[in-house]
């Protein structure tokens, strides 16, 4: 089997950031200590870090599942293989969430998702999952500001996720309520891009509004697919408490709301793979800030990267081989851009 280009060149990306974290975080103040505190690590609580972080990965496969509609939806054994498999990619390429999009998109459509099903439902999914973590982060703000007092990054963090709040909601609102006006606007803005028929966007823009009127209209589905995406956010943030804990320190949880919720909405910004830097960059400080000392700080968060960012990778590779060798081998995987005529496609011998 041909090895994709983007399996090799992550590879090597693997490497070379592996070097660079590695060595320069041992140079961090504290480092000597926290070897120390390296020493006296409880194992049965590193155990139940990396179960949590397998069920914040499963809680994300069930919002897929959730999002979807029920007719030709895949099963959720492979729903979470193809999570993992387009996890793994986003964390090993430089802008790897553009990457891990299209390959998700095409590992979608070979299992059976329509085109227009896979892009909405990816489309709510994401917008869906960064709203609730700005809810999260807005929780913990109005729980540690009383008592602790603010910070400048607060502010920023903030209005940060106000203006992504604002710009869902506006989005919804044009979708739902002014779709042949919205309808209308794209196919003005795809008859100026000659990779994107008309035709085609109008079908993505009409089956995202179908799909946001389903979820606004069945409530037990929106609450599901809610609860889901909070799931997926605090169980991660779970097993970050949890790794910290391991190192002898129960950390309090609005600093924990705070200093997860604030690193994970910098972390957005698509400057390294998965956040690698920034997020280790102002999770460690912003713990000691909130009376956890530097060594533990240090420990829990690398602890918990290796789970939550690390370990998908490999893991994220296996989950692409079953696939390619199970259903999907027979499948020829569609083109990357979901505005291919589907017809065309279906037309296209097997490989």
């Amino acid at each position: 089997m041909r090895v994709p280009r983007w399996l090799r060149h992550g590879a090597t990306l693997i490497v070379l950031l592996l070097v660079i974290e590695y060595a320069v975080f041992p140079q961090l103040a504290g480092a000597r200590k926290a070897f120390e505190t390296l020493s006296g690590v409880e194992p049965a609580y590193l155990v139940v870090g990396l179960l949590l972080e397998a069920a914040s990965l499963l809680a994300y496969s069930m919002l897929t599942r959730s999002v979807l509609s029920r007719e030709g939806r895949p099963s959720l054994w492979a729903l979470t293989r193809i999570d993992l498999t387009s996890l793994g990619v986003s964390h090993m390429l430089p802008g790897g969430a553009a990457t891990a999009s299209a390959l998700r998109y095409r590992l979608q459509r070979g299992a059976g998702i329509s085109a227009s099903e896979a892009v909405s439902a990816a489309a709510i999914q994401g917008a869906g999952s960064a709203v609730v973590l700005n809810v999260l982060l807005w929780i913990g703000l109005l729980i540690s500001i009383p008592t602790r007092g603010g910070n400048p990054i607060y502010g920023v963090a903030a209005a940060a996720g106000t203006l992504l709040i604002a710009a869902v909601f506006v989005g919804v609102v044009l979708l739902t309520r002014g779709s042949e006006r919205t309808v209308h606007i794209v196919r003005a803005i795809a008859r100026r891009i000659p990779a994107v028929p008309p035709d085609s966007a109008e079908r993505l823009v009409r089956t995202l509004a179908d799909r946001l009127r389903v979820l606004g209209a069945d409530r037990p589905l929106l609450v599901r697919a809610t609860l889901w995406a909070a799931a997926n956010w605090l169980l991660d943030a779970a097993s970050l408490w949890v790794f910290l804990h391991a190192y002898g320190h129960a950390m309090a949880l609005d600093g924990l709301l705070v200093a997860y919720g604030i690193a994970n909405v910098l972390a957005a910004i698509p400057i390294t793979p998965g956040g690698l830097g920034i997020i280790e960059g102002v999770l460690v400080p912003t713990l000691v800030g909130f009376s956890t000392t530097r060594a533990v700080a240090l420990l829990g968060v690398v602890t918990w990267r290796l789970a939550n960012f690390w370990l998908p990778i490999p893991v994220s590779a296996l989950a692409y081989l079953s696939l390619r060798t199970g259903p999907l081998l027979h499948r020829r995987l569609p083109p990357q851009r979901p505005w291919t005529d589907p017809e065309k496609i279906n037309r296209e011998p097997a490989a």
